[in-house]
């Protein structure tokens, strides 16, 4: 039988539901404690109206020793409950990290706007408030009717007074949630926007500080961080407004409580020892409201955090790890494929179907802006806005396991990213390091010798985003990656961009050490000398195909002089030199 939406749980709520038992057994400390509480007031009654009266020390003495011995299994089951959540907060941890790790770099890669850092800091919130103060509040809540209960035992005006004062603070309580929590989630946004912001500037400091850019971006990040002050401003002061309302209302209700007490003591109705413990019962049983109150920012940061990681993880589900394929043999079929971004009328890739066999060389060509790049990504399964089907061996690119996959990937794109760490790590693409493989991708891309010339050859660490290497090296490094175990799916965007002759010699061998394992490689490049290697020929123009096929026989179509077409559509047997400057004169 299938089981309704409306019961079916996200992943955060059926990671929490599975803590339902710790939560229970919170449930069942807590309630040994609130019980407990009631000690304090039973002693004050007994002293006042028993031990004062006869003078009896050993009633004193036997119910102090009680009285101790009851407080010392409050305090252990106190420190039982927050030693359990801290547990189920810290196992909460352990349970969740690895899918929100992949899930936040499946959304960061899919230009939603979330972040790695921004996923984790709110897991750590969740944990944070599982383990805090305001989650005991919400414990202790529901036996605030029976310390209720117990003032109008000691006389039903007592109990009536606890009532207005506990409808009050849930009344200021309602308040704070009402008011406070657009202007709690307007900081919260504006703090992430400005942060992030700097964060994105600080990886290209160097860039901005050669060119005086520093001023100009400092500016535009102080109207960002002015935003934040401004709001989180607004924020804090309406908090700090309900909690001085609210402590003014505590002490009110601890003055009124026992101004009333007196009264009774007054008229008969009630002895001093009840009026003391009365006193102290109705502080005790508004204080679960009363710490709601205080805790209610918390609450709402919990609450914002817990809403965008439930999100996140619905959108982004943990793949499933039993998903197993042969490998792939590296055959590639592009099927009505469009590829858009955000803020773009056009698509940036208009209909492209294409199939390349395993093991060949395909070249990619096109002027700048012809949707090259994107087309690299969309081979790896990795741009987000798509439309089509991209299938590896006959299967759909995202129904492969990527962990899995990732071996027999290779890809190698135009801004170069390395990681801090060893060059052995970076090409070993952080995994375990086989010294064999490693050597033999160093040596692919023309890097063994040079490697071996630092000072601690492959052990040698590169620095934050290898910002000590030069744009070559790094070139060259990346390169190593991507060929790295012999993938069967290698793609190369603008791979000789930073390479001198000696390199992009280097790279040509590399390709046909591809070819001849029997790798499918697709190399974008602007040099027509790159061609020479390449088995086939794709060329775009405006995201659309404009010739496909034999690099011989497209070669010669576009030498062939031919009137130029009237319609600039996509016709390989009417394409003309004229039609791409860029890659006249083509070496056949």
């Amino acid at each position: 039988m299938k089981t309704p939406d409306f019961f079916k749980r996200s992943e955060l709520t059926s990671a929490l539901w599975a803590f339902r038992r710790e939560f229970f057994i919170v449930g069942a400390f807590s309630m040994i404690a609130n019980v407990l509480m009631l000690t304090p007031t039973l002693y004050m009654l007994q002293v006042y109206d028993r031990v004062l009266s006869s003078q009896s020390e050993l009633t004193l003495i036997a119910m102090s020793l009680l009285t101790l011995f009851l407080f010392a299994v409050m305090a252990f089951a106190e420190w039982m409950r927050s030693r359990l959540l801290v547990s189920t907060g810290v196992r909460l941890d352990e349970q969740l990290s690895t899918q929100v790790f992949n899930a936040s770099f499946e959304a960061h890669l899919s230009q939603s706007g979330a972040s790695p850092s921004r996923a984790f800091g709110d897991l750590i919130q969740i944990r944070q408030f599982l383990t805090g103060n305001g989650i005991f509040a919400f414990f202790d809540a529901p036996w605030t009717p029976i310390y209720m209960a117990v003032l109008f035992f000691l006389h039903p005006m007592l109990g009536v007074l606890g009532i207005v004062f506990a409808l009050i603070q849930a009344a200021l309580a309602w308040f704070g949630h009402r008011h406070t929590l657009a202007p709690s989630e307007a900081a919260t946004k504006a703090g992430a926007d400005a942060s992030t912001f700097l964060q994105g500037k600080l990886r290209n400091a160097e860039v901005l500080e050669s060119m005086g850019m520093v001023h100009n971006l400092r500016d535009r990040w102080a109207a960002r961080h002015q935003l934040h002050l401004s709001t989180s401003g607004d924020a804090q002061q309406l908090q700090h407004r309900i909690m001085a309302v609210s402590k003014f209302i505590r002490y009110t209700q601890q003055s009124l409580s026992l101004g009333a007490g007196a009264l009774l003591v007054i008229d008969g109705q009630l002895s001093p020892g009840g009026m003391i413990a009365a006193n102290v019962l109705m502080t005790r049983a508004l204080a679960p409201i009363d710490m709601m109150v205080g805790s209610w920012r918390q609450f709402i940061g919990m609450r914002f955090a817990f809403a965008r990681l439930e999100q996140m993880l619905i959108d982004y589900p943990e793949r499933d790890p039993a998903l197993k394929r042969v490998a792939p043999t590296g055959a590639v079929t592009l099927q009505d494929v469009f590829a858009t971004a955000p803020g773009r009328a056009d698509p940036i890739l208009k209909n492209i179907n294409l199939s390349v066999p395993a093991g060949t060389v395909t070249a990619v060509l096109g002027p700048s802006g012809s949707g090259k790049s994107t087309l690299a990504r969309v081979l790896m399964g990795i741009w987000p806005d798509r439309a089509g089907t991209v299938l590896l061996d006959q299967l759909p690119i995202e129904g492969w396991n990527r962990v899995e996959l990732g071996p027999y990937l290779g890809y190698l794109p135009q801004d170069i990213e390395l990681f801090e760490g060893s060059i052995a790590e970076n090409i070993a693409r952080f995994g375990e390091v086989d010294p064999a493989k490693v050597i033999e991708a160093a040596q692919s891309a023309g890097l063994h010798d040079m490697i071996l010339r630092f000072p601690k050859g492959y052990d040698t660490p590169i620095g934050e985003a290898g910002n000590l290497l030069s744009g070559g090296q790094r070139q060259r490094i990346g390169l190593a990656r991507a060929v790295y175990g012999n993938p069967q799916l290698v793609v190369l965007d603008e791979p000789n961009a930073n390479l001198d002759d000696a390199g992009e010699a280097a790279l040509f061998k590399t390709i046909a050490q591809l070819k001849a394992k029997g790798s499918t490689v697709f190399l974008i490049t602007h040099r027509p000398g790159a061609i020479s290697v390449a088995d086939r020929l794709l060329i775009l123009r405006d995201g659309q195909v404009v010739a496909n096929g034999p690099r011989d026989a497209v070669i010669a179509a576009m030498q062939a002089p031919r009137p130029a077409p009237t319609n600039p559509a996509v016709n390989p047997a009417t394409v003309s030199s004229a039609q791409f400057p860029g890659v006249t004169a083509l070496p056949a």
